[in-house]
């Protein structure tokens, strides 16, 4: 996969023969736990930067959806006797979408409807970054195909296509004030 390779999260990628997934799935998987918990990261932040109502119920349902697939993600790495990196991951990696020092610097410094112009904005962004991860994973040969992985790269690209309709919608409205 583009933008990740197997030394990014430290740990050789093994497939065994006869496997049903490929190094490309187990890539994405590591890959969008690093993404994930990065939009936990940039929604964690809305409250205490005086996010208005519709941004807050959108930054909450992004922190209250993403964790627990970051717990799926985790759990179908382990399951594989694949390298299931924690949280802290993004951290370490750069993916597509993800919102560079400087970004989050600069998210973290907003407030009011300052934050919430700059949340929508980064987050379209890291959510059109994860859209890539999922094309990029069903471009590759083979990719994709595992049953597990299948579903969610297609729930992952079916929520965050939905969101990205509706911070796009929330950006337009805050333009005006």
């Amino acid at each position: 996969m583009k933008g990740m390779s197997d030394m990014d999260m430290g740990h050789a990628i093994v497939i065994p023969n006869g496997a049903p997934y490929t190094k490309a799935d187990v890539e994405f998987m590591q890959g969008m736990i690093a993404h994930h918990a990065q939009a936990i990261v940039m929604s964690r932040m809305a409250e205490s930067h005086g996010a208005n109502p519709q941004v807050l119920k959108l930054s909450n349902k992004i922190d209250q959806s993403q964790v627990p697939e970051i717990r799926i993600m985790q759990a179908w790495l382990q399951r594989n006797n694949q390298f299931a990196p924690d949280t802290a991951s993004w951290h370490h990696v750069m993916m597509s979408g993800m919102l560079t020092p400087a970004q989050l610097t600069e998210l973290d410094a907003a407030r009011g409807v300052d934050f919430d112009r700059a949340y929508l904005r980064l987050m379209i962004q890291h959510h059109a970054g994860a859209l890539k991860m999922v094309n990029d994973l069903f471009d590759t040969p083979m990719a994709g195909q595992e049953v597990d992985v299948n579903v969610f790269a297609n729930d992952v690209s079916t929520n965050q296509t939905v969101e990205i309709g509706i911070m796009q919608r929330l950006y337009t409205e805050l333009q005006g004030k």
